[in-house]
């Protein structure tokens, strides 16, 4: 799993920081990708990354402020211009259809691919593919404003190939089927169980990605027992009033959520422009104080989860 920073900044593009945008890619899975927020000139942001518009199949948007969703309709332009056809689906709180329908009507923009616009209307599940669960929770930031939790399906458990031949059972399609059917019959008639020939199931991984909020319940619920938390840090903590004024956390508040929720990882993200580059390294170092595993997001990094690699 890939997360690609297209834009890491609040309220209005900065030089060093776009506004908001992450792309989250899954190779282990056909290269299939999600988008989360679309702030301005993220389909320009793009151009910088290795992101396909064309994989693109799933668009959630936390809230409908400005720096979060005004680059929605040049993305979906510029998809169709370069050819996709398959089926996109934007997720967001009530309101994004009307927002989406407006846009692209009024501009005259021509999808040449399936639109289907979900608006939230609970918490909860809202969204399922062959590989994952998506649910949502509302926050707290004085307009509707969600967090998602990822949580990937438990996987099978590896084949025990040894034990299948000692069965007399040689490879073949029909080892597939031990995968994939809880029983399976084999051509002699007998009938086993797949799972006597299958390893320990392995758990799937839970992600969060925590948008704009003051600290909520909500927040570390969707957090619980993450392996990795994205969150925004807006202010850093000299500035928690100003925060919970405009209905934002800090980066030793988002720490905070992380440690309660018992989370492996924290990214922060959506950073304010009034930061400067020394000021980010004591928003970072603040948050490591509280919890030590945080790291910093910027514009066009890449965290890949499954070598545990960083790099950009």
């Amino acid at each position: 799993m890939d997360f690609t920073f297209l834009g890491t900044g609040a309220g209005m593009p900065a030089k060093e920081r776009n506004v908001t945008s992450l792309a989250v890619g899954f190779p282990e899975y056909d290269g299939d990708l999600w988008l989360f927020d679309c702030g301005e000139g993220t389909q320009r942001q793009i151009l910088y990354s290795s992101v396909k518009l064309t994989r693109l199949s799933v668009i959630f948007i936390t809230h409908l402020h400005g720096d979060h969703i005004f680059g929605l309709p040049g993305i979906l332009g510029s998809r169709s211009f370069q050819g996709a056809e398959s089926p996109l689906m934007i997720i967001g709180p009530k309101g994004i259809k009307t927002f989406i329908e407006t846009t692209v009507g009024v501009s005259g923009t021509h999808l040449h691919y399936p639109l289907n616009i979900r608006e939230i209307e609970n918490s909860g599940c809202i969204f399922e593919n062959q590989h994952f669960f998506v649910e949502a929770d509302q926050l707290d930031h004085g307009i509707i404003s969600y967090g998602y939790r990822i949580i990937e399906k438990d996987q099978p458990g590896e084949l025990l190939v040894n034990k299948l031949k000692q069965m007399g059972i040689q490879p073949g399609p029909i080892y597939k089927q031990f995968k994939i059917s809880p029983q399976v019959t084999l051509p002699d008639g007998r009938t086993l169980n797949s799972s006597d020939f299958l390893g320990e199931t392995k758990k799937g991984r839970r992600f969060a990605i925590i948008g704009d909020t003051r600290p909520c319940r909500a927040a570390v619920k969707l957090a619980q027992d993450a392996e990795i938390v994205v969150h925004e840090a807006t202010f850093r903590h000299e500035s928690s009033r100003l925060a919970h004024n405009y209905h934002h956390s800090t980066s030793v508040q988002a720490a905070s959520i992380a440690r309660k929720a018992g989370a492996a990882l924290l990214i922060l993200t959506h950073i304010s422009s009034r930061y400067q580059k020394l000021e980010q390294q004591k928003l970072l170092n603040e948050a490591r104080q509280i919890f030590p595993g945080t790291m910093l997001a910027h514009d066009l990094w890449v965290y890949q989860t499954s070598a545990n690699h960083r790099s950009g």
